[in-house]
């Protein structure tokens, strides 16, 4: 029995199991630049928008390679989500060995690291804004190791590889896709 969800479900899912501030807002990062990519596609925002609002629920508690994503997953399956949601919510970890097969998982894949830099770059401006954030500062952080270093690089260049985007295209539109929830993301000025 499938259950197509709704982004007040989802919602109410993430308050209940991600406390931390800026995990729940990478959520949301995510959640808006797969929003963007739907649309752009012709592709089911609401769906698209859901995957990339929870393909992190368990990461708090379950941040190991053996349980995340696979809990938060297995509590959505209970729950009748449509596989190929789940998929998605699979592929976005190289590790869980699930293939990236559809536009929905090859989206999430390029938007999930490089959205979690984005913010940092933006993070380190003055204004803490993605107003004027260029593509060409955010390629030049990407070459320094030192910054967001916990952010993979050959996860943001495989990822616009896959989906068959530019990189510097990518970086842009994600940008763009992020600027209307900045204050969402706690970016902007007083961000």
């Amino acid at each position: 029995m499938s259950h197509e969800p709704t982004r007040a479900e989802a919602w109410e899912m993430l308050q209940e199991w991600v406390k931390s501030e800026n995990l729940r807002r990478h959520m949301l990062a995510v959640e808006a630049c797969m929003r963007a990519y739907a649309r752009k596609m012709g592709e089911g925002e609401e769906r698209w928008g859901i995957v990339g609002l929870v393909h992190d629920l368990d990461y708090e508690r379950y941040p190991t390679r053996e349980d995340h994503p696979f809990r938060g997953v297995a509590f959505l399956r209970e729950r009748g989500w449509p596989e190929d949601m789940l998929a998605a919510i699979l592929g976005h970890a190289d590790y869980a060995g699930v293939a990236r097969e559809t536009p929905m998982a090859k989206a999430l894949f390029a938007v999930d690291e490089l959205s979690g830099f984005i913010t940092a770059c933006a993070l380190v401006r003055p204004d803490k804004s993605l107003e004027n954030l260029e593509v060409k500062s955010v390629k030049k952080k990407l070459k320094d190791k030192a910054f967001a270093k916990g952010v993979s690089r050959e996860d943001i260049y495989r990822g616009a590889e896959e989906f068959g985007v530019p990189l510097e295209e990518h970086i842009a539109f994600c940008i763009a896709a992020m600027q209307p929830v900045e204050k969402e993301l706690g970016l902007g000025v007083g961000g």
